[in-house]
């Protein structure tokens, strides 16, 4: 089992505890794009990203001045969002470590697929944002199934902790011998079952601190999960679809 997650906007520039292992799979594709978006001017970038003014001069710096063959920080570390936080992995065991090296990699608009200790540079780039070159209309279109690709060809059953932007790039090209099972979590409240994304995030991160801490290598064993007060509901899952679900808080 593969676990999948998303990025994250924020990212640091630094960790002093944890060097990085190695190099992103995609560098030479993530080269091509940076190569692009050095040529962009303020006003394009903070079109592209949908940011302030100050966002998106410290993106265009990040650019000019990335060396992306030398990215220091080990990727998991890298982000810093509400996900990453609920999955604390700063706190991590060294067990916990080596575990999400076999089994936990992050989707990436601008270097595709990232292992967990690939060493990174800070950046701003999203899946969806409305990125444009001579040699592709999109990121979708760029990245096209080497994403889905590279991951399926180390497991054939995936677990889809990612956000919707990114885990259409992979269920796009699903093969039928390749099993992709998304997490869905779930506030239950009078009017009904109810998705909110703040909470989403923080339970993705739990799940893969817990998946993590326990060593959890069957898909089927993911349905223990509870924390944060969720619960696995046979009623609402299915095959390719684990539906966690807790009372609303108030």
């Amino acid at each position: 089992m593969l676990i999948l997650i998303s990025p994250a906007k924020r990212m640091r520039s630094h960790v002093d505890f944890l060097d990085a292992k190695g190099k992103p799979p995609f560098l030479k594709q993530s080269k091509r794009l940076l190569e692009e978006l050095k040529t962009k001017g303020l006003v394009e970038i903070q079109h592209l990203l949908h940011c302030n003014e100050g966002i998106a001069k410290e993106a265009m710096q990040q650019y000019q001045s990335m060396d992306i063959e030398y990215g220091k920080v080990p990727a998991l570390l890298a982000f810093d969002g509400i996900q990453y936080t609920y999955m604390r992995p700063d706190l991590f065991s060294d067990e916990a470590f080596r575990y999400c090296e076999q089994h936990l990699y992050i989707l990436s608009g601008f270097y595709g697929v990232l292992g967990s200790m690939d060493g990174v540079c800070p950046y701003r780039l999203e899946l969806d944002n409305p990125f444009s070159a001579s040699f592709c209309k999109n990121l979708y279109a760029y990245w096209k199934d080497d994403l889905y690709r590279y991951v399926a060809a180390k497991d054939y059953c995936l677990l889809d902790l990612t956000s919707k932007q990114y885990g259409k790039i992979i269920r796009r090209y699903q093969d039928d011998d390749v099993r992709i099972v998304t997490c869905r979590f779930y506030e239950k409240e009078p009017s009904g079952l109810k998705e909110k994304g703040v909470y989403v995030k923080m339970a993705r991160g739990e799940m893969v601190r817990w998946l993590a801490e326990s060593n959890i290598t069957r898909v089927e064993d993911v349905k223990a999960f509870s924390q944060l007060g969720y619960s696995y509901s046979e009623q609402h899952s299915h095959h390719e679809e684990f539906v966690f679900i807790r009372n609303a808080k108030s």
